[in-house]
């Protein structure tokens, strides 16, 4: 028993730093906001900017930005020039993950650049010929960079937050069809993998608010599509499957649930660089 109580973290054996937090300190000073439960039905509500991150974390955050900013010039450059690592496995993150990418080797599409050059953003080289039109589960793995978000939301402890991002495009003509093109645009695409029961209703979002009062959120301050036809809803599904099934591909579903969703392009942090948010929890 005594073994057990050493073991538990707590406060006096994980100091409080600074700069990207380890899981140790996202368990112990910055504990879950969200149950998975909650979670799941803030995406199935449709207006994703109910998922927030501990407004504690988000102060650290915004600390931790201020020098990025003086190193790299800004997000977008950190990012580019640094975080993102094409076509390799996430060497880099402090919060690690329990599921590992075979066959992701691939040379990198950028080669290293000198550390002087670290502010100047680095551009996007032009995608080949063959490069699939859009985002799936058979995209190449030089087009993409999957790596643990270093700022999690506040979400449980079991719950690894990773982020796909992909230089081919998630949003494509091909797959938005004009008649939702405004609805994607505003609401994003999401789902969810290995649960054979449907995710929470929208209308039980009343029952999950005290979960996000602290952030000031009320019903009346969502924003978010009118509820579409039927045949809108199948083509706005449509439209997410591609990732949907890269989802399901990697985080088997015998093995993992995940709630999975992409910004709106309005709220994309790197413009032409899309990226999905993937909630996983092991079974």
């Amino acid at each position: 028993m005594g073994d057990d109580v050493l073991a538990t973290p707590n406060a006096a054996t994980v100091p409080l730093g600074s700069g990207l937090p380890t899981r140790e300190e996202l368990l112990v000073h910055y504990p879950a906001k969200f149950t998975w439960h909650e979670l799941k039905t803030f995406i199935n509500s449709g207006d994703l900017g109910l998922l927030k991150r501990d407004q504690k974390l988000q102060q650290r955050y915004n600390l931790w930005l201020t020098g990025v900013k003086e190193k790299y010039g800004s997000t977008a450059n950190y990012l580019m020039n640094f975080r993102l690592q094409w076509g390799k496995p996430d060497t880099l993150s402090l919060l690690g993950s329990a599921v590992h990418d075979a066959g992701m080797s691939t040379p990198p599409v950028f080669e290293t650049i000198p550390a002087e050059d670290l502010s100047v953003l680095r551009e996007l080289p032009p995608l080949p010929a063959d490069a699939p039109a859009y985002f799936s589960e058979s995209t190449p793995p030089e087009y993409i960079s999957i790596i643990q978000n270093d700022w999690p939301y506040s979400v449980p402890a079991e719950v690894e937050h990773t982020l796909v991002w992909t230089r081919v495009p998630i949003f494509h003509p091909g797959l938005v069809p004009e008649s939702i093109r405004a609805r994607v645009e505003l609401d994003g695409l999401w789902g969810f993998t290995g649960n054979d029961s449907p995710p929470p209703s929208p209308s039980t979002l009343p029952a999950c608010l005290p979960a996000p009062a602290e952030w000031g959120f009320t019903l009346d301050k969502m924003i978010k599509s009118e509820k579409g036809t039927a045949e809108e809803d199948e083509l706005v599904r449509l439209a997410g499957l591609p990732v949907h099934n890269f989802v399901k591909n990697r985080w088997k579903e015998g093995e993992w649930e995940t709630a999975w969703f992409v910004n709106p392009p309005r709220l994309q942090s790197v413009p032409g660089l899309a990226h999905v948010h993937v909630f996983a929890r092991h079974k």
